[in-house]
């Protein structure tokens, strides 16, 4: 592993603090939780959790950089789509999880900009440190008329109309890590040893994760991850949603890729401090813990629940549909000072050696027309 940066004494106590509950969970549960359960405790524990606490997560300063840090351009290109359903839904937006909340306010500034304003834009946020996080972002990027339109949920609505999107949510989801061995498929969860944390394997149960690991025809050694806490936050927002779009972007692939011999180890990766590594028993409650996104699930959990599949491509497909190119060309490249750092943000977001090729972008909906994202290079078919 690479070298990674040392914890200050204050986030080493704090760590400590969330280990301590972990093991209590673990000791209350008979000696062995799932991986999920340990990944939902590490990242959402009230007040313990990575997502939970105080600590910068997103930017050149925190743990890890995602697209509306990179650039405006990703939000501004993003509210060209959002701006297509609005006028077909005259709907709100519902943004799932909203980091420090910059992707909202550059898409409301863009979405004025395009008059095709929401009459309410609602987050989703789960963790009270990041919501704290979101109003002081948003209450400084924007003025107090586009301000007002923002309202913050606890709990999805039971009907929904409109946009709604979540950027690098699905990957944040806790996942079940399986293990197929010679006497059928395990179940990799956690049990405690001394101060810290060990993998220990049990047969799996009969519950989602089983019948996951029953549909896969895996090899022996092979080891992954199935989420259905994905699948059934995509059921969820299926019931709501009356008419409009349910847009995720994340970086996966489809189910054939996802569990290829190449990945015969899973996808399972933290990021502390702009440091990526696999062990997540390391520093509880201070890095992050993702697992990358099996597409082809996301797409069947939305179609089985009512929803149309809009469409799958490529984060570089889908922002050059939506116009990325369009809003650069607004730039001279006579006017080096301003065009050069776009368009080097723009090569992040688009090349096939930064985010354009490893992060998709998958649709699903009801009753809406063919959507501006997917109108070339749309590869559904591939799901």
């Amino acid at each position: 592993m690479t070298s990674l940066p040392s914890p200050s004494d204050e986030q080493l106590a704090h760590g400590a603090c969330l280990t301590r509950a972990i093991h209590d969970e673990i000791a209350a549960q008979g000696g062995w939780i799932s991986f999920a359960r340990y990944m939902e405790l590490a990242l959402y524990a009230p007040g313990l959790g990575y997502y939970s606490a105080g600590s910068k997560k997103f930017g050149a300063g925190g743990d890890f950089v995602t697209a509306p840090e990179i650039s405006p351009l990703f939000a501004r290109t993003l509210a060209r789509q959002a701006a297509q359903v609005l006028r077909a839904t005259r709907g709100d937006v519902l943004e799932l999880g909203a980091g420090t909340g910059q992707l909202a306010a550059q898409m409301l500034i863009e979405l004025q900009r395009l008059d095709a304003l929401p009459q309410r834009y609602r987050i989703l946020e789960v963790s009270a440190h990041l919501r704290s996080v979101q109003g002081e972002t948003l209450s400084a990027m924007l003025p107090a008329a586009l301000l007002q339109r923002v309202e913050w949920l606890d709990a999805l609505p039971s009907a929904l109309t409109g946009f709604v999107f979540g950027n690098e949510v699905l990957d944040a989801l806790p996942v079940h890590v399986l293990a197929w061995r010679d006497c059928g498929v395990h179940e990799r969860g956690v049990a405690t040893e001394g101060d810290g944390f060990v993998w220990q394997e049990q047969p799996v149960s009969d519950g989602a994760p089983g019948e996951v690991a029953a549909s896969l025809d895996l090899p022996v050694g092979y080891v992954s991850e199935v989420c259905p806490a994905a699948s059934a936050l995509i059921a969820s927002l299926a019931a709501s949603l009356q008419q409009g779009v349910l847009l995720f972007v994340d970086y996966g692939f489809p189910r054939r890729e996802y569990y290829h011999p190449q990945r015969a180890t899973g996808t399972l990766m933290c990021h502390y401090r702009q440091h990526a590594h696999d062990d997540p028993f390391l520093y509880p409650g201070l890095q992050d813990i993702t697992a990358h996104v099996d597409f082809t699930s996301a797409a069947e959990a939305g179609v089985v629940h009512g929803m149309q599949l809009l469409g799958y491509a490529s984060q570089t497909q889908f922002l050059i549909n939506c116009g990325i190119t369009d809003l650069l060309a607004e730039v001279s490249p006579a006017d080096m000072a301003a065009y050069l750092p776009l368009a080097a943000q723009a090569q992040k977001l688009l090349s096939p050696a930064e985010m354009g090729e490893l992060f998709k972008v998958v649709a699903l909906g009801k009753g809406m027309e063919p959507l501006l994202g997917f109108a070339r290079g749309d590869k559904a078919h591939t799901l």
